[in-house]
């Protein structure tokens, strides 16, 4: 079946937003391009970020635990890897693959100049999309992504249920929105 989907996914960091993702992209057949944001662990704890451009598997540390980059909260940030990586990559997928992946529009991307208009590029055109948000990213180009394409929300007791759903999604099937518990009807 061909992959058509639009698919936004938000969620707080550290609720496997990139767990979802990687584990959807097995469920359909697509060449696939663009970037995952992995957490890089060391004895249990997250130490940094590394940029994994999905189609060639390149791989570069963007953020650390540390100083010797730009600041961001804990993390020194090195804003060039994601002009490297992670733009390179977006621009790549919409010319060359079926899927778009882009994880994640989040504060320490937008920090790199390119990258939104490597966003705007991926949205602009007629390719499918996986793209993950922040939950607090304010940034037009975050809030245009959730506002234009199917919006998913992850949270930890809800990851793992929702793989066959945006894989499902990713496919163009059409799914309901989802909607609170059913209340039993009684029956006479």
């Amino acid at each position: 079946m061909a992959i058509k989907g639009r698919v936004a996914i938000t969620g707080r960091p550290g609720v496997g937003k990139t767990t979802l993702i990687e584990r959807a992209l097995m469920q359909v057949q697509a060449t696939v391009g663009g970037f995952l944001t992995k957490e890089v662990r060391k004895c249990g704890h997250r130490v940094g970020f590394a940029l994994v451009d999905l189609a060639t598997g390149e791989e570069c540390l963007f953020a650390r635990v540390g100083s010797g980059g730009e600041k961001f909260g804990r993390y020194a940030v090195d804003v060039s890897a994601v002009e490297r990586i992670g733009v390179p990559a977006i621009l790549r997928a919409v010319a060359e693959k079926d899927l778009v992946v882009i994880d994640e529009i989040a504060p320490m991307e937008l920090r790199a100049a390119g990258f939104v208009a490597a966003v705007e590029r991926a949205l602009a055109s007629d390719k499918a999309l996986l793209i993950a948000t922040h939950a607090n990213a304010t940034h037009p180009i975050a809030d245009r992504a959730r506002q234009e394409l199917r919006l998913v929300r992850v949270r930890l007791g809800n990851r793992d249920a929702l793989v066959d759903t945006v894989a499902a999604l990713l496919r163009g099937e059409d799914l309901p929105e989802p909607t609170a518990k059913a209340v039993p009807q009684a029956t006479p």
